[in-house]
């Protein structure tokens, strides 16, 4: 899907019709961070009661994003906890289906823009938050993301001979190691847990807040990779984001952080998941050679292979 400036003001005016006169001008933009095809804006949202509020106007988004934008707004009409508050949204526009959402626009971040010693706790509580108000929510069938592992670690172990990675003995060796024991990872990694709802693109650039850069409680945006899955999923994603920056991830520890936080919302984080996390690390670890379009930063491979071989040595 790619980004499409005209059908965005080609379907404003029905977009604004659908908003009843609620909504003010749009001003379209793309920013650094954001991923996808969706159209992305800043207006105003005005009432007779209420003074303009600056919102975020988004479509077309995926049907999870505005199923839990939805699902996730508080019952009384007040900002919820975790996630933007909603103002409007549909599932078409004129002869589209297209679905889309107007939610306030939040004053402080992504707070992947400037990194600050507790973003990490910050966004660790936003996600034990997260995770405490879908928990109560069931799981239907099983649709936890399955990745079919063994291709993955042939990509890696051929993208690292024939693009002379850095550390390529290191890599050779340790991927070679992934292989061997790849039926036990795989094996140990599906009997996980998946019986919850996870975020799934947890990452600094979808951490948010209304208070401030620095403080106050962090809101979660992007709900489009919401899923169900094992609480390691979302802390080791967090963590991975820290793999080339070794000061800040030796400071924050983000899979501890996460499993404090999930126990002070008095949620479960058993002690089995920290081998959980190892196994995810290995397997994330192992195959980013086979992903250089967007893994490829010599920072970031040196700091996966570190992690590689620091989480083979715990488990094995």
């Amino acid at each position: 899907m790619h980004h499409d400036p005209t059908l965005a003001t080609n379907l404003l005016p029905v977009l604004r019709d659908a908003c009843n006169g609620h909504l003010g001008d749009v001003s379209w933009f793309r920013a650094d961070w954001q991923r996808g095809g969706a159209s992305t804006g800043w207006s105003t949202w005005t009432t007779d009661q209420t003074p303009p509020r600056d919102v975020v106007v988004k479509f077309p988004v995926v049907p999870s994003e505005l199923y839990w934008t939805r699902r996730l707004q508080s019952p009384d009409g007040s900002p919820p906890a975790v996630v933007p508050h909603l103002f409007a949204s549909g599932t078409s526009l004129g002869h589209y289906d297209l679905a889309w959402i107007i939610i306030e626009r939040l004053p402080c971040g992504p707070l992947g823009l400037r990194w600050h010693k507790d973003h990490i706790n910050r966004t660790a509580e936003a996600v034990a938050r997260f995770h405490a108000e879908t928990d109560p929510l069931p799981v239907e069938g099983d649709d936890a993301r399955r990745e079919d592992w063994a291709p993955l670690l042939e990509r890696a172990r051929a993208s690292v001979r024939d693009n002379h990675i850095a550390s390529t003995a290191r890599w050779t060796e340790g991927i070679k190691r992934v292989q061997r024991l790849h039926a036990d990872l795989v094996e140990r990694w599906r009997g996980r847990d998946t019986t919850h709802w996870i975020h799934g693109d947890l990452h600094l650039a979808n951490a948010m807040s209304r208070a401030s850069a620095q403080s106050g409680d962090v809101v979660l945006i992007d709900l489009a990779e919401v899923r169900p899955g094992h609480w390691t999923e979302d802390a080791v994603y967090l963590e991975r984001q820290l793999w080339g920056r070794p000061d800040r991830l030796e400071l924050t520890r983000p899979v501890r952080a996460v499993a404090r936080a999930r126990r002070k919302a008095g949620l479960k984080a058993e002690a089995e998941g920290h081998a959980l996390a190892d196994i995810r690390r290995i397997l994330m670890a192992a195959t980013a050679p086979a992903f250089l379009k967007t893994e490829g930063h010599p920072r970031h491979l040196a700091g996966a292979i570190g992690q590689l071989e620091a989480a083979l040595g715990r488990l094995h």
